[in-house]
């Protein structure tokens, strides 16, 4: 049974399809030579970074292809929470927030293990100071650790992540290590 639509639903219909194509037309930046490039929000990171990893060169012609392949370059060095581009005439803007560094990594509560160890162990994988800091790597490190004190028979142990924020935009990871007792066969 096929149903025909009424002047209301029709007009509803094209009312959302014409809304749709003016904001993806609202979006869209018409191709343009880039006169200057400018970078707000860096606190750490140096320009060069950026203006290396950019498509795009000033006096080149910008395009929405080649923000978008800025914007995913740039998310790819894995030192910016945020990226955006900027259009301001024929000046391209790129607007940055990095993510927090990671300022000093302790350990509380470690008996059974040598901190430096534990240290050297997880720069190994990419948490350490002077890096950005990554929740996965630190989420990672916990379960790592856990399975260290797994394999040595410590069964109990309990291992919390803190993350404080510190200025400058920097963190301090802290791992908080509860031992408990180690595992033993008591009868076969």
């Amino acid at each position: 049974m096929r149903k025909k639509l009424n002047r209301f639903q029709l007009r509803t219909v094209a009312a959302v399809a014409a809304s749709l194509l003016m904001a993806q037309a609202a979006w869209a930046v018409d191709p343009f030579t880039v006169r200057d490039i400018r970078v707000e929000g860096l606190q750490r990171v140096e320009p060069g970074t950026i203006f290396a990893s950019l498509p795009f060169r000033v006096g080149e012609t910008y395009s929405d292809d080649k923000g978008s392949t800025a914007i995913r370059a740039l998310f790819g060095l894995g030192l910016f929470k945020d990226v955006r581009l900027e259009v301001s005439g024929d000046v391209l803007v790129v607007i940055v927030e990095e993510r927090p560094t990671v300022a000093d990594v302790d350990f509380v509560g470690t008996k059974e293990f040598d901190k430096d160890v534990l240290k050297k162990a997880l720069r190994e994988i990419g948490l350490a100071d002077g890096r950005p800091f990554d929740k996965a790597l630190a989420d990672k490190a916990e379960q790592e650790l856990k399975r260290q004190y797994i394999n040595r028979s410590m069964y109990g142990a309990e291992v919390i992540t803190t993350v404080t924020p510190i200025e400058r935009n920097r963190v301090n990871v802290t791992f908080t290590v509860t031992e408990g007792d180690v595992a033993k066969i008591k009868d076969i």
